[in-house]
């Protein structure tokens, strides 16, 4: 492509590539002038515009790498306005913005060097949005591109792909939405050159083989966009940023390394909570003892509590990789002790306790029609969700003081990742038309609470009577890597997570996986390794499940008492006026008189919801008695006379619909004046004998006394 200038004098470099069926192009110096780097990714007509500040020097103080990396939706990117009434400006971003900042910075942050303290702040902003795929990939493409251009310590770049399985029965990559559902895979896959960074999938029961199979199409098929970013980078040249790494004292950490020795290993492997006080007061001793022989300890203290925290994880990669026993005693494949129980609390519809270890997950299920979905106003989405999983975990749950606030971005990401698992196994709306809302509440932490969230989510939504299709369990994964020999671990908990090299959740049924996802904390792994880890996670799941089953086996036969029935019924759609009555008069005595909720949809289906079910049926008759048609030859019986006239009478047999009762169809025996015999307000009972070329009802008192009397005989 032709090179021109920007207004600073720089020329605007771009370059292109093929990539999964579609022209990529990267290009800078367009626009982001005062950025520290800036690249607009196009692909179709999905442009990105990835941005990047890094700081001109280290923070100190700081313990953690001071990164952050947010994803931007912008509605006029799909050419929308906001739904809202009173907001149409982009303000907090969404739930799906958060989970795809979440799924850029996961593969990325790994590949910063240890002790980078410089702040770092990635942001992607979507201009444009191709509504025939998603936008999130080429985001991180243009961000990793960024980084590379940077001139930091980066060691990128970095692509990723969202992988489907297309109508023909292949994998494939920038599905539509409707070709991604119905494929029942949706696999996002982020590497490097030579590895896997990370994975993440929602699936409908997918094997171990074909989630390993796409792992590996997708790394290689992204490799063409890994070159592209590494032509970019032989164009434009950065220049490299000078940078001090924040590093502990070796001689600090020699110091802690020979103060512990032959004070960890067997010596701590215990259950916890039992290691963890073992730990702590150890950690006690060592400050204590080193504060009266150091003169400035003082003043390095923090630097000798990490360097202890490493002496510590170092010393459980060593067990893992020498004698293949775990901190707390249990063999590579061993899970923690479990325990369960459901009907926990008594006014919920659905409740359970999911103790693993110390790990325990409380799961709240809520039952409500489905005028109660969430609606979804985004600038990739319009619609209602009807199942939501949230999940909150106050400082409490881990031994520490925090303000109560909003839920963060870990919150946020456990919630979708319960919330996936169980997806997909939920009963259809026509055959359970409820909207569900589970809400878990961690109550103690100590490794991988999203497969609880996902464990304890399962058994309340057996206990609230949700028919599930199958019951799903969870389990965290880990790796310590030693060469080329690979350690993996079922079950983890913290000390093992802090010190290993991978965490890798898996969710599904006895049939297959409904959602993963995988970290990686060094650079790359291989498929292989990768499906091993999935094997092993297989076996993990079916014992975590077995144990489960063991405290309710299926969904109960019934709703709680507290929670509401719903029922639905069919109208015509032209009578939905007609239940709603003028400015919703009709609906609304209604439903203050049964005390029922209705909800109608566009096609005519009606649900009317309520705990009692004598409230749904008298809303239920109320409507059909609105919404009937007159049938001929059905008998009508204490309906009211309207009017009297001289040639007869008119009846309402139904709301709305008045028919005559000529005066000679009113008695068997001659009738000179219909007022004789009747009068407004009077109830009878008609047999409808016919309806005329114009819609007139013709009634009959008549034939509904004979047809009474031969009956009777």
């Amino acid at each position: 492509m032709g090179e021109t200038i920007n207004p600073y004098g720089k020329k605007i470099i771009s370059v292109e590539t093929d990539f999964c069926g579609r022209r990529l192009s990267l290009e800078v110096n367009r626009v982001g002038f005062r950025s520290s780097a800036s690249v607009v990714a196009r692909y179709g007509d999905t442009v990105v515009l990835g941005t990047v500040m890094i700081s001109d020097r280290s923070v100190e103080g700081f313990d953690y790498f001071p990164l952050s990396i947010d994803y931007e939706e912008k509605f006029y990117a799909a050419g929308k306005i906001s739904g809202s009434r009173y907001i149409k400006r982009e303000g907090r971003p969404s739930d799906e913005a958060i989970l795809i900042g979440r799924l850029i910075d996961r593969p990325i942050r790994p590949l910063w060097p240890k002790g980078y303290r410089h702040e770092v702040q990635g942001i992607a902003t979507v201009l444009s949005m191709d509504p025939t795929f998603r936008p999130d990939m080429i985001a991180m493409i243009a961000l990793s591109a960024a980084f590379m251009l940077s001139g930091a310590p980066f060691d990128g770049p970095v692509a990723g792909l969202r992988i489907g399985i297309n109508q023909q029965g292949k994998y494939s990559a920038f599905l539509d939405a409707q070709d991604q559902a119905q494929g029942g895979l949706d696999l996002v896959v982020a590497g490097t050159q030579d590895g896997v960074m990370m994975v993440e999938a929602g699936a409908n029961e997918v094997s171990e083989d074909q989630i390993a199979e796409a792992i590996s199409f997708a790394h290689s098929a992204m490799q063409p966009a890994i070159a592209l970013q590494n032509n970019l980078i032989s164009k434009v040249k950065p220049e490299k940023q000078q940078f001090v790494l924040d590093l502990p004292d070796d001689n600090i950490q020699k110091t802690v390394d020979k103060w512990v020795e032959g004070k960890l290993g067997s010596n701590l492997r215990a259950p916890y909570p039992e290691r963890n006080q073992m730990l702590q007061s150890l950690r006690d001793s060592m400050h204590q003892e080193l504060t009266d022989k150091l003169v400035d300890y003082e003043e390095h203290k923090q630097d000798y509590d990490d360097a202890f925290t490493l002496s510590v994880h170092k010393d459980v990669r060593q067990g893992i990789i020498q004698d293949q026993e775990r901190p707390d005693g249990r063999k590579l494949t061993e899970i923690r002790p479990l325990s369960s129980e459901v009907g926990f609390l008594p006014r919920a519809h659905g409740s359970s306790l999911f103790t693993r270890g110390i790990t325990q997950a409380m799961n709240i299920v809520t039952l409500a029609p489905l005028s109660y979905s969430q609606m979804i106003d985004t600038m990739e989405t319009n619609g209602e969700k009807r199942y939501m999983h949230h999940y909150n975990a106050p400082g409490w749950t881990v031994g520490e003081v925090r303000r109560l606030g909003s839920p963060g971005r870990r919150e946020i990401g456990h919630s979708y990742l319960a919330e996936r698992a169980l997806i997909p196994v939920l009963p259809d709306e026509t055959i359970f038309p409820y909207a569900i809302r589970s809400v878990t509440e961690i109550m103690s932490q100590n490794g991988s609470t999203s497969m609880a969230a996902t464990c304890s989510s399962c058994l309340a939504l057996m206990d609230a009577g949700v028919p599930l299709k199958a019951p799903v369990s969870g389990i965290a994964m880990g790796l310590m890597l030693d060469k080329d020999k690979a350690y993996i671990l079922s079950d983890i908990a913290d000390a093992e997570d802090f010190a290993g090299d991978m965490d890798f959740k898996v969710t599904g049924t006895k049939k297959g996986i409904t959602a993963l996802q995988m970290d990686m904390k060094v650079h790359g792994l291989a498929v292989d390794t990768l499906k091993q880890a999935l094997v092993q996670a297989k076996e993990g799941r079916a014992f975590i499940l077995e144990h489960m089953l063991s405290v309710l086996s299926a969904p109960r036969d019934q709703l709680s008492e507290f929670a509401p029935r719903v029922e639905s019924i069919q109208i015509n759609p032209d009578k939905i006026r007609e239940v709603i009555g003028k400015g919703g008069e009709t609906i609304q005595k209604i439903t203050s008189e049964t005390g029922a909720d209705i909800d109608i949809d566009d096609d005519g289906t009606i649900r009317i919801s309520s705990p009692d079910l004598s409230s749904i049926s008298a809303a239920k008759q109320w409507i059909q008695s609105i919404t009937a048609e007159p049938e001929v030859g059905r008998i009508y019986r204490d309906v009211p006379v309207v009017s009297v006239m001289d040639f007869g009478v008119f009846v309402q047999i139904l709301p709305g619909k008045d028919g005559l009762v000529h005066v000679s169809e009113m008695s068997e025996e001659r009738v000179n004046k219909p007022s004789d015999l009747l009068k407004e307000g009077d109830k009878v009972t008609v047999k409808l004998v016919a309806i005329d070329d114009r819609g007139r009802l013709q009634l009959s008192i008549k034939a509904a006394k004979r047809e009474a009397k031969d009956k009777k005989v």
